[in-house]
């Protein structure tokens, strides 16, 4: 399936792009965005301009966006009823982007509807998914605990520790074991999908729901 990645670092989609692979069970071709995020606000901020350079310059079938929650409220099922928005879920307001730009793309040149959405958040940050199944203290469930509590179980600082050996790791360390990290689970993301519902689940079942209706490539 040819698509585009979008997420906070390289690293981060070096990591999404093997998690992808497994949800679908088939190679990535990868599309190239027009413009590079480096944290939340510029993944938000460029998101508009990806969408619509992915419309109508290339044959991208879908757009896989994820970002780290960090202190923001953490989606969950009130958020999935019809018509709801939450203005500080930073996964409501990615998949509010996707809608107003999208009812705004004409068909492409090539007949096609705009690219497929599949949105995830990584609760409290992507180091979090790639501890999965490693430090079973490390769920989606303990951080909204904490969350109300107003106790955190870790910091985003000891995510980065437990996984790296460092606060501060260099690009191609943080990439390496990104992709050693989440190449534990061999092509199976249940543990993922169990420990990480509404971050990683919901992305899952978007990516699951192009498998059910296959995007025209062009």
């Amino acid at each position: 399936m040819k698509l585009a990645i979008l997420s906070e670092s390289p690293a981060d989609e070096a990591a999404l792009r093997v998690l992808v692979e497994y949800v679908l069970h088939e190679p990535l071709d990868l599309v190239m965005p027009s413009l590079r995020a480096r944290g939340w606000p510029s993944v938000e901020q460029v998101l508009p301009s990806i969408l619509r350079h992915l419309h109508f310059n290339t044959d991208a079938q879908g757009l896989v966006v994820v970002v780290d929650s960090d202190d923001s409220p953490v989606h969950n099922e009130e958020h999935e009823a019809p018509g709801y928005h939450h203005p500080l879920c930073r996964l409501c307001r990615l998949r509010a982007v996707f809608r107003r730009t999208l009812k705004n793309l004409p068909r492409s040149v090539r007949g096609r509807a705009g690219p497929l959405r599949a949105v995830g958040l990584a609760v409290p940050a992507i180091e979090a998914w790639l501890l999965c199944g490693r430090d079973p203290t490390v769920s989606e469930a303990a951080w909204t605990e904490g969350q109300g509590r107003g106790v955190q179980p870790y910091t985003r600082r000891e995510l980065k520790s437990r996984v790296y050996g460092t606060t501060r790791p260099t690009l191609p360390l943080e990439t390496r074991r990104a992709i050693e990290e989440v190449q534990r689970h061999r092509g199976d993301v249940r543990r993922l999908e169990n420990d990480f519902p509404s971050g990683f689940g919901l992305l899952a079942r978007d990516l699951r729901a192009w498998k059910k209706h296959p995007p025209s490539s062009g």
